[in-house]
């Protein structure tokens, strides 16, 4: 009798423990089905998104219209500049800037005979080519005014207001860095250059930060010429190097007439007969070289591209522009006729225009626009739309948008 009561106490047991386990197996399972209908949402919108995107990269814009305009003045002679979407007009005289909508934001004269510019972002620095003062401004208003007491060979300012100049001292050539932030004659950095030791600097670009410089140098020994590509860092690693001098990169037999920061470790040097790119955030290394098969026209760039300009001799077409995205590969070379005044890299974007026409490719070559704008254009500025610009004219600044 005992051991049938013990049997149906264990079958009930059984019954009871397999009751448990169905229902946590069916919450497992109802855990499951809700987890694979939330992840095939996101594939699906995942998907929807990834369509629109690649719908809209590759979409082809056939017209332009100008959908606001605000009239300005800009006076003979000179110069529109992009300050970080604000306009920037520079002339012998004197500097302005205005907003997208035509309001003046800040004034400043002065005189100068050969005006050299530096543009990093939202900052600016100008200077006369021989003259003694460099005038540091964003696009908000003026952030400071440095004496060099030397004569200026050229200048250079970083996106926090640090600036770079090269100055002549007879026989010495000076390389001093001034916090451009403030009224100052006192460098916070000072090296020099002569002929018989480091060469003569042709070049200077600060990165973003100014935390790094580079400078190309020019060096010719016994009718032999080299030039040389040298980083320096103001930093800790810096301090601890003599000069600031952190790595350096020779070339014989060329010369490298521009070196220039794309990021805070990013930068390039072009030469007559290559291409060679740099990375590092403390001491850049060298980490592409490609040859040139012509000469260089023009040199465009962006935080993420490099565009060489060369005249095509295949006979398709005028130019093209060779586009290296900064690790030093060549992605995309583009044919094109028109005469250019600018070109400009506009996230993956390439634009290409001047005065009247306008041609809009992406870094894949896809054919976005081809056109004519209403009125002669002296600068286009691209903005956070793909499909909008600022287009400064003679007499407005319009808002420009494709179609």
């Amino acid at each position: 009798m005992t051991n049938v009561r013990d049997y149906f106490k264990e079958k009930e047991k059984r019954q009871k423990a397999g009751k448990k386990i169905d229902y946590k197996e069916k919450i497992r399972g109802h855990k499951l089905t809700i987890f694979y209908r939330i992840a095939l949402g996101i594939l699906l919108v995942a998907a929807v998104i990834s369509f629109f995107i690649i719908q809209w990269r590759n979409k082809v814009f056939t017209e332009s219209a100008i959908t606001g305009t605000a009239p300005i003045t800009i006076v003979q002679g000179a110069t529109v500049k992009n300050l970080d979407g604000n306009v920037l007009l520079y002339s012998k005289d004197g500097a302005s800037c205005m907003d997208s909508r035509g309001n003046a934001v800040w004034n400043r004269t002065y005189e100068m005979q050969t005006p050299m510019i530096s543009i990093c972002g939202q900052m600016m620095a100008i200077g006369d080519y021989n003259g003694r003062s460099v005038y540091v401004m964003d696009k908000y208003g003026e952030k400071g005014v440095v004496n060099t007491n030397l004569p200026l060979r050229a200048l250079c300012v970083s996106e926090n207001g640090v600036v770079a100049t090269i100055l002549d001292d007879a026989d010495i050539t000076r390389i001093y860095v001034y916090d451009g932030n403030e009224n100052t004659e006192k460098p916070i950095i000072n090296a020099k250059a002569t002929m018989d030791k480091s060469g003569y600097p042709v070049s200077v670009s600060l990165s973003p930060n100014g935390k790094l410089m580079a400078i190309s140098y020019l060096y010719v020994d016994s009718g032999n010429m080299k030039s040389s590509v040298a980083f320096y860092n103001f930093g800790e690693v810096g301090k601890n190097e003599t000069d600031n001098y952190v790595s350096g990169y020779d070339y014989l037999d060329t010369i490298v007439p521009y070196v220039q920061f794309m990021d805070n470790e990013t930068a390039f040097a072009v030469s007559d007969d290559r291409i060679v790119f740099f990375s590092g955030i403390e001491k850049p290394t060298s980490i592409a070289s490609n040859l040139l098969d012509g000469e260089v026209q023009s040199i465009h760039y962006s935080e993420d591209y490099v565009g060489l300009v060369f005249n095509d001799q295949s006979g398709e077409a005028a130019f093209r522009v060779d586009v290296y995205d900064k690790t030093g590969n060549k992605i995309h070379s583009q044919l094109f006729d028109i005469e250019y005044a600018d070109i400009i890299f506009s996230k993956d974007q390439i634009i290409i225009y001047n005065d009247i026409e306008c041609q809009v490719w992406n870094t894949k070559g896809t054919d976005k626009f081809r056109g004519t704008f209403e009125k002669n254009t002296s600068l286009l500025i691209p903005t956070a739309s793909a499909d909008k610009y600022i287009a400064v004219t003679s007499d407005s600044i319009d808002i420009l948008e494709l179609k």
